[in-house]
Parts: structure tokens; C-alpha cells; sequence
């Protein structure tokens, strides 16, 4: 172990959702990390006036070395707001706020200034009204990094789940996963699965795409042209799979227990389970980036904004995530 301090990027969001409200929550404990809360200082300080929150916040100086986040104080990177933000009323001017945040919060884990970044809540549909490119932060970071592939996985205690597929029409899944994919798809895991968790052999179980993972060609033949195929020859080089197994069944303990992350075929097939398990206490990381980032698992929650009833625990547990990834990616 060493003393190092390392700075994490926290982009709060939607300004008119319950991002703002739920970075400043960070302040009512002490960090093992510098967080750096990147938002318009205008609505953080409307937000803690609404909640009677009594908290010191600190501009932040990249010139000055990161240390320890501490109760009761906010460190800030100012971006500006285009139009003054309302609780609850979404502001179609106010979308490249949000890309200018996450912008921002690239360039610094690009350039090493964060280690990591863990990003709010946003709201796809206002920004798509805006005219502006932006189909959800994953593929923004991966656009930006410019890498060809990421994976998503979503995490709670006691499972991970990792997708070989995200945001696309469940028609377009079977032609979707092709050999190709699911090798990179699996090389990604299982690379950062030992680099960011520090798992030095990890396990995935496998999913079959049909019910009963195709019943032997009775009920498709993916696995068996696809699939099985790719496992073999991703085993050939080392990856510790299983599978592919029934979708209904895989999500057992005797299953979750042994398995360092299950990946799923598509993203209702696996995620419904884990956020079930784990609502407000799981996180989504982004894999396959040559940064860590995570998420929160929720929206924006327009309704809650500014009432005080917005539940940190994700942002939390996105924060927890972040920083032993990040020491275990730097070995401290």
C-alpha cells in the first residue's frame, strides 16, 4: 500500500435532475481520493440552499497536488450552465452543458490529470433534441478514446454482468453477434477483469443467446455456429469460459458464486436479474476504455429533483468502484 492520492472526475449530470443534489451528498463523508465534482457552481449552491446543506465548496486547481476529500467540503471544476437550471423542468439550451462536462472529464482521464471518472445521471432525449450526436456515455467515451470496442458491465455484491450487446433493437441481436464480436467482446473482460479488479484468473460464464441455449439446434442455431466456436477459440488462448449456459439458469448461486462476471447475449437478458438484486447499489463500468469509468444504474429522476429524496447510494457505490479499480490498475 502506499499514501498515494489519486483525483476522480465525478460529472454530476443533468442539471435538472437529481445529479447535482446527489454529488453534493459526497460532501457528508471522507474520500480516500480527491473527488472533483464537475458542474456549474450556480446549481450546486441552489441545491444545497433547497436542502439546508451547510457545505464549503473549493474551485479546483489542477496546479495543486490531489488530497483526501473531507466532510463537509466540495471541490468543483466550474462548467457554465447556457441557461439557469430548474429542479425537475428539463432546458433543451442547456444540453451542451452536459457535453461539455463530459468533454471536460475525457480530456483529464486522457491526459492522466484524473485516474478515473464517474458520471451522473444524464437525459438522452433532451440532448437528441438539441441536434447534438450523443447516444449514451458509453459509446461518447469510446467515440472520444477512439477505440474500436467497449463492454458494458453492470455490477452489484455477489454478481457481475457484462453484455455483448447494449443499446440496439432486440431484432438486430442474432446478426449483431458474430465470432468476431464475441472474441473481442471476451478478450476485453477478460483483460480488465486482471488489470482493473485484480483478478489474476478470471471466469466467465457464458450465456446461450435462446431459450435453453438453443436445445442442440432444436431452438436456434447460434450457439452452436457462433458461439460455441468463439468460446473454443478464446479457450485456446488461455480464457477461463463456461457455457454457453441457459439464461434461465445461470443466475443461480451455484453459478454466480463461481463466476467473476456472467456475460449476457443482450442487454434485457442479464440486467433485469442484477437490478433486481442490487437497485441503488450496483454501478456501471465501462470496459475496454483506456480509462476507468463508472456509473450510477439510474435516471435523471426529474420528479425528485430539489426535494431532498433522491438516494445516493449508487453514486456511492460508482465512487467505491472507481477507486479500487484505480488501485488496483496502479497496484497500491
Amino acid at each position: 500500500m502506499t499514501d498515494k492520492v489519486y483525483r476522480i472526475a465525478v460529472s454530476s449530470g443533468e442539471s435538472a435532475g437529481i445529479g447535482p443534489e446527489i454529488c453534493l451528498a459526497t460532501a457528508e463523508r471522507d474520500w480516500p481520493c480527491q473527488l472533483v465534482i464537475l458542474a456549474d457552481i450556480s446549481i450546486l449552491k441552489k441545491h444545497a440552499k433547497l436542502l439546508h446543506r451547510d457545505i464549503r465548496f473549493v474551485e479546483y486547481d489542477p496546479a495543486l497536488p490531489p488530497e483526501p476529500s473531507r466532510a463537509g467540503t466540495l471541490c468543483y471544476r466550474q462548467v457554465r450552465l447556457l441557461k439557469p437550471a430548474v429542479p425537475g423542468k428539463l432546458n433543451v439550451d442547456n444540453s451542451p452543458y452536459v457535453i461539455n462536462m463530459l468533454t471536460e472529464t475525457a480530456r483529464g482521464c486522457m491526459e492522466g490529470e484524473y485516474q478515473a471518472v464517474v458520471t451522473g445521471p444524464v437525459h438522452k432525449g433532451i440532448i437528441a433534441d438539441s441536434g447534438l450526436p450523443f447516444t449514451g456515455h458509453t459509446e461518447f467515451f469510446r467515440d472520444y478514446a477512439k477505440v474500436r470496442e467497449v463492454v458494458m458491465m453492470l455490477a452489484t455484491e455477489g454478481l457481475r454482468v457484462s453484455l455483448a450487446t447494449t443499446h440496439m433493437p432486440l431484432a438486430e441481436v442474432p446478426r449483431t453477434i458474430t465470432r468476431a464480436l464475441l472474441k473481442r467482446v471476451i478478450t476485453i473482460v477478460d483483460h480488465d477483469l486482471r488489470t482493473q479488479f485484480g483478478i489474476q484468473e478470471p471466469r466467465i460464464y457464458v450465456c446461450g443467446l435462446n431459450p435453453h441455449a438453443g436445445e442442440g439446434g432444436h431452438l436456434g442455431m447460434e450457439e452452436i455456429d457462433t458461439i460455441i466456436p468463439a468460446m473454443k477459440e478464446m479457450k485456446k488462448k488461455g480464457v477461463n469460459l463456461t457455457g454457453p449456459l441457459p439464461a434461465d439458469t445461470v443466475f443461480q448461486p451455484k453459478y454466480m458464486e463461481n463466476a467473476d462476471t456472467i456475460l449476457a447475449m443482450y442487454h434485457d437478458q442479464g440486467l433485469p436479474v442484477l437490478k433486481h438484486l442490487g437497485f441503488g447499489k450496483a454501478v456501471n463500468i465501462t470496459l475496454g476504455l483506456p480509462f476507468i469509468r463508472t456509473s450510477v444504474d439510474h435516471g435523471t429522476a426529474l420528479d425528485l429533483a430539489g426535494r431532498g429524496l433522491a438516494d445516493h447510494g449508487s453514486l456511492f457505490t460508482a465512487i467505491s468502484y472507481a477507486i479500487s479499480m484505480v488501485q488496483a490498475k496502479h497496484g497500491s
